[in-house]
């Protein structure tokens, strides 16, 4: 088993992804979805959080070797960059999504030194619009973008394009494809939901309208 399915089945094994091609979720951004992923939920799964802390530590350090610091984005993103900050002895910041309402009104918060090479951390990657406001703050700063890291993915091509736009190398231990074969494997979804799940991945935004 490859390292995106193994990561797929655990966020399963602690339903940190639901599946529900029948009954979908309403996301935030007003998009119906079949599927819901919070990685939120392997903090608290001591082994797991171990085991994705490694993989996305050795993620780090086999893809972005030149990184010198780890930013991690609010909120979700925080806890992983840290782990991995910790794990690889590197400097850790995190990007608000929004400067501070109130004090220094810091969007960044943390010590980073001018025209250091920042790998970012995220645990999900969707659309990329959060991903990008991180980066877009960090530039501000001075920071050499080396790269983005994440848990998983869904792989649209509206974050894949947008990524490319803006030349930022994406690395992501599980994807949307992964987790589907794992899915169908352990009998989580039927057959007969895949065309369901495919048809939503490539037109989210219309998808069940």
């Amino acid at each position: 088993m490859q390292r995106e399915q193994r990561i797929a089945e655990k966020l399963l094994q602690i339903k940190a992804v639901k599946l529900q091609p029948q009954e979908p979720f309403t996301w935030a951004s007003g998009w119906k979805s079949p599927i819901y992923c919070d990685n939120r939920k392997i903090l608290s799964y001591p082994a797991i959080r171990d085991f994705v802390k490694s993989e996305l530590s050795n993620l780090v350090f086999t893809e972005f070797p030149e990184a010198e610091v780890i930013a991690g984005v609010a909120t979700a993103g925080i806890p992983h960059g840290a782990l991995v900050a910790d794990l690889l002895k590197m400097p850790f910041v995190y990007v608000r999504s929004k400067p501070k309402a109130h004090g220094m009104g810091n969007q960044i918060e943390g010590h980073l030194e001018p025209n250091k090479k920042v790998l970012v951390i995220e645990d999900l990657i969707s659309t990329g619009k959060s991903s990008l406001e991180a980066i877009e703050a960090l530039r501000a700063a001075d920071a050499q973008i080396e790269g983005l890291c994440s848990v998983f993915s869904y792989g649209f091509d509206v974050s894949k394009e947008l990524f490319q736009k803006e030349n930022i190398p994406v690395q992501s231990l599980s994807n949307y494809n992964a987790l589907l074969e794992v899915a169908l494997e352990q009998k989580v979804i039927e057959a007969s939901d895949m065309e369901v799940l495919q048809t939503w991945r490539e037109n989210p935004s219309a998808w069940g309208k």
